[in-house]
């Protein structure tokens, strides 16, 4: 059920971390992988990795901040593949974090036009592409920061809140046109993203206490998720959004936690 043989996928933010997981967790599956990133060396390394699994690559070098770029990327993808099935929107990440007073309309611009504005034109583009070729899914890479409060990551979290409505309207939308659309929210994920924590490990090793599963995730947990939702397996999936944080959003807060303890202690 998990085998993609036959689908063209396209992977943003596809030279590190988690996309560069998707994209070789799909080509491991039997995906051919169009993969686009900024950077043109890291891409090419991970292309050869695809075509090491037996599966066509082909690299796109695209800055998704730029419009123009993206549209160009997006027609070379899909003319390099004779095809788009799945889009995979990862390409994002956050500039600045602090409480929400401290940050400027500069803040804002910029991490909306990295996470919001592309993710939007892309899904146009995808959802174009679609519908004149028969349906597809789109899978959205959110985050749990979208899913509730995010001291600090105020503007990183309002960008992947937006992401999972977009999700789940289009997902509505688009269900005539046979195109699916999905979303995966990760936890901590050991990513270079996430290496201002990882850094440090006693800040590492408390955020990895408060998950139950008591464990960072790895980019290829994503992966796994990503391969599934984007297979037949998964074809009456759409308008999900798959929480991958190890139970953290399923449990009560650290003070409701505590009250919890002094009330089985008492009884």
């Amino acid at each position: 059920m998990n085998t993609l043989e036959g689908k063209r996928i396209l992977v943003t933010g596809a030279s590190r971390g988690i996309g560069r997981a998707i994209a070789l967790g799909a080509a491991a599956a039997g995906a051919d992988v169009a993969v686009l990133a900024r950077s043109a060396e890291t891409l090419d390394a991970v292309a050869a990795e695809v075509k090491d699994l037996g599966r066509r690559a082909v690299p796109v070098v695209c800055d998704v901040t730029d419009p123009a770029r993206l549209d160009a990327a997006f027609a070379e993808a899909a003319d390099g593949l004779g095809g788009l099935d799945t889009v995979v929107n990862n390409a994002g990440g956050f500039y600045h974090s602090g409480p929400f007073l401290e940050l400027t309309q500069g803040d804002w611009e910029r991490t909306r036009g990295l996470n919001i504005d592309p993710t939007v034109q892309l899904l146009r583009l995808a959802g174009a592409h679609m519908a004149a070729n028969g349906g597809g899914s789109v899978l959205n890479v959110t985050s749990i920061a979208g899913l509730g409060g995010a001291p600090r990551l105020s503007l990183y979290a309002v960008c992947k809140a937006a992401m999972v409505s977009l999700t789940k309207t289009l997902a509505v939308e688009w269900a005539a046109h046979d195109i699916r659309v999905n979303a995966i929210a990760p936890g901590w994920i050991d990513t270079k993203l996430t290496s201002g924590f990882t850094s440090h490990p006693q800040v590492k090793e408390a955020l990895q206490q408060e998950v139950p599963q008591n464990r960072w995730a790895a980019p290829e947990d994503v992966a796994d998720a990503a391969v599934f939702l984007s297979g037949d397996g998964a074809r009456l999936i759409t308008g999900a959004v798959l929480v991958l944080d190890g139970g953290l959003t399923s449990q009560l807060s650290a003070v409701a936690r505590g009250l919890l303890g002094v009330g089985r202690a008492a009884a």
